[in-house]
């Protein structure tokens, strides 16, 4: 009863008679503490038997903008947020705001001004930022050349797979440096983008009425250079529907860090294997982009609240799942 009982003696007072004690205290719960174990024995098979996925975890999107879709504009009240990470500064500074009423956080890949070229991209900063701002999902848009006769500039495709041709770019954040997480990451790759997002993404550009293509494979290169024709000839035989600078190592950081990853490649060009278009220039990727960005724009903010409207937990879990049992410890 500590000391609000007047009628006992309160803690500290010469006790001469039944009051409190060190004693008297570690007696009754010694005559109780069986009750309290007989409790939590009981509950808690009946914690672990519940569905608790119901109990939805609190879903940010994160949107990577490649060239021409790095405009904070696209958000309302938004403010820059400047971090840094345990590998460095990320392209940009962080612009957080809402689409929608959704909170959503914009990161320029290139920089804003577009002053990065893909092989200086600091892609575990920008990852490792967006995901240590919350962010569960990542939608991100980039440039493409189209490898297929099917895929005409102008046209969206969701990529459901990648071919990696980049040879100068840290794929991992488990590389054994000092500031890096302990351990080495196998992370399984057959399924490098998410399909319920991406799906999500596709049901907003039927909705919208916007050409696109369900899947597609591209290949990434390491740039800065365009292809020879002879290579942009040979990656059209191993299956690749079109050609970037930048999906890769970025969907492959996504999967180490358990986030949902989808990708909306916007073609602008056929690359020079069509010998009877004109080749790939900047100039042309920059301004068939341009034109087709609001496109983007929209398909993005037509989705945002789709997105967080659904119940991601299991699939989070999952995520989580796959991306911690994929480290094996080092001692």
């Amino acid at each position: 009863m500590i000391c609000w009982k007047e009628s006992e003696k309160a803690v500290g007072e010469i006790d001469l008679g039944p009051t409190v004690s060190v004693a008297a205290v570690r007696e009754i719960f010694k005559q109780n503490v069986q009750t309290v174990i007989t409790l939590f024995t009981t509950a808690v098979p009946k914690l672990v038997l519940k569905d608790w996925t119901p109990i939805l975890l609190e879903n940010k999107v994160g949107i990577i903008g490649g060239s021409g879709l790095d405009d904070p504009n696209i958000l309302e009240k938004r403010k820059e947020i400047v971090v840094t990470t345990p590998f460095g500064d990320p392209s940009d500074a962080l612009i957080e705001g809402t689409i929608k009423g959704v909170t959503c956080v914009l990161l320029a890949r290139h920089g804003r001004g577009h002053t990065i070229m893909p092989s200086n991209v600091n892609y575990r900063a920008n990852i490792w930022a967006l995901k240590d701002r919350g962010c569960t999902h990542l939608i991100v848009s980039t440039a493409c050349g189209s490898l297929d006769e099917n895929i005409h500039p102008g046209d969206i495709v969701f990529l459901d797979q990648f071919i990696d041709r980049t040879t100068k770019r840290p794929n991992t954040f488990y590389d054994g440096a000092p500031n890096s997480p302990n351990g080495v990451c196998h992370v399984p790759m057959h399924t490098p983008f998410c399909p319920s997002t991406t799906k999500i993404l596709i049901d907003s550009a039927v909705e919208l009425g916007v050409k696109h293509h369900v899947s597609g494979t591209v290949i990434t290169i390491e740039g800065p250079r365009f292809s020879t024709r002879g290579e942009s000839k040979l990656f059209r035989t191993w299956g690749a529907h079109v050609i970037n600078m930048t999906t890769v190592p970025e969907a492959i950081l996504a999967k180490e860090a358990g986030l949902c990853y989808a990708a909306v490649a916007l073609a602008t060009d056929y690359d020079c294997w069509k010998e009877s278009e004109k080749a790939v220039s900047a100039a042309a990727v920059l301004e068939t982009f341009q034109r087709n960005v609001q496109t983007v724009i929209t398909l993005f903010t037509t989705a945002v609240p789709k997105l967080v409207s659904k119940d991601w937990t299991p699939i989070l879990l999952e995520n989580k799942e796959i991306s911690q049992s994929s480290i094996m410890p080092t001692n």
